[in-house]
């Protein structure tokens, strides 16, 4: 008899175990895929950024990268033949939802909408800065709200 209730209690015992198991799983997936959400909410807008050279000729760049560095270095994303311009001269970044201008230390400046700039600053579409003699106009794309579908998946 006692052998029959030590054994109907180690299976009771094994049964809530995985049932809690089981629980913890499904709240882990769950807890995973609002993260995944979250992260792909998170998209980056693509830039255009306009160039206009001192010798009157136009550049068009799009970017989809979080990064975009500015200057006369080879490694730059925009590389300019501009003397004027620093080898790294400034930084068009995204981060906290918003595109920024940021002067990296050049020896001539950066403007946005013909004032200086000393710290990191939020631009918009339709703002023009300079570095050198180049000056620049920009178009932030939009992005287009997540749909999620009847069965909950994004599309």
């Amino acid at each position: 008899m006692t052998a029959t209730v030590v054994l109907v209690l180690r299976i009771g015992l094994a049964v809530l175990l995985y049932a809690f198991l089981w629980r913890v799983m499904q709240s882990l997936w769950q807890d995973l895929k609002g993260q995944s959400t979250f992260l792909l909410s998170q998209r980056t807008p693509g830039i255009l950024v306009n160039a206009h050279t001192e010798g009157g000729a136009e550049l068009n760049h799009h970017f989809r990268q979080t990064e975009i560095i500015i200057g006369r270095g080879a490694n730059c994303d925009i590389t300019l033949n501009d003397e004027a311009l620093s080898a790294r001269h400034a930084r068009l970044s995204f981060h906290h939802g918003q595109w920024w201008l940021e002067d990296l230390g050049s020896t001539n400046g950066t403007f946005l909408n013909k004032d200086r700039i000393k710290v990191p600053t939020v631009i918009i579409t339709g703002d023009q800065f300079q570095c050198g003699n180049t000056f620049f106009s920009l178009r932030i794309d939009q992005i287009s709200p997540i749909v999620h579908n009847e069965i909950g998946d994004l599309q």
